[in-house]
């Protein structure tokens, strides 16, 4: 089955049957007057509530007055109050709190600053930050639907049968294209490769 419109979808149920890109999600939101938001979890929720006949319309951002800086980090710094990047400054901070050298933000992580930002929660501190790193807390998680299509792509990669495409990752692009339009699973299977085998070669 062909992924229809979204104009012409009847409800949510209907809708997620299909893959949609990220940036697909955004522009539907844009082009319905609807909040936009950074991750997927968060757009497909905007999308439901749309499909429930509840707008959740974009917010306008209070204009903030500029904060000194913070010299100091603690445990206890804002997340906001100190302007906090992914940059060395708070990556020794990190190695300094966790003993580890070569400290690496995870996903989560990622994912919660931004969320954090996003909702300019000023009560979210470094300390909750690595409270996250060492999965005490939730805050936000990472998308991880978002990698379906590098999952789809090493497990084609990965099949033996493959081999005789001298263009594999073009053919792996045709045959996502065709799972990503349908109501399907979004996962590789030679049985996959074998019913859609002459339309992609």
């Amino acid at each position: 089955m062909d992924r229809p419109e979204f104009n012409s979808i009847k409800d949510f149920a209907e809708f997620s049957k299909y893959y949609w890109y990220r940036e697909e999600l955004i522009r539907i939101c844009k082009e319905h007057g609807l909040k936009t938001a950074s991750g997927k979890i968060e757009l497909y929720k905007i999308i439901e509530a749309y499909f429930r006949g509840e707008k959740i319309l974009p917010e306008k951002k209070p204009v903030r007055k500029r904060k000194a800086t913070v010299t100091e980090l603690t445990l206890q710094t804002g997340l906001i109050e100190c302007g906090f990047t992914f940059g060395p400054r708070f990556r020794e901070f990190f190695e300094k709190q966790t003993g580890e050298q070569r400290f690496k933000f995870n996903v989560d992580m990622v994912a919660t600053a931004k969320a954090v930002k996003e909702s300019g929660d000023e009560s979210f501190t470094l300390g909750d930050l690595l409270d996250i790193y060492y999965g005490k807390k939730t805050y936000a998680k990472y998308d991880r639907s978002a990698l379906q299509w590098n999952q789809f792509v090493h497990d084609f990669c990965a099949d033996p049968e493959t081999e005789v495409f001298s263009k594999r990752l073009e053919v792996a692009a045709r045959l996502w294209k065709i799972v990503r339009e349908s109501d399907q699973e979004k996962v590789y299977s030679r049985a996959l490769l074998e019913k859609y085998r002459d339309s992609i070669v």
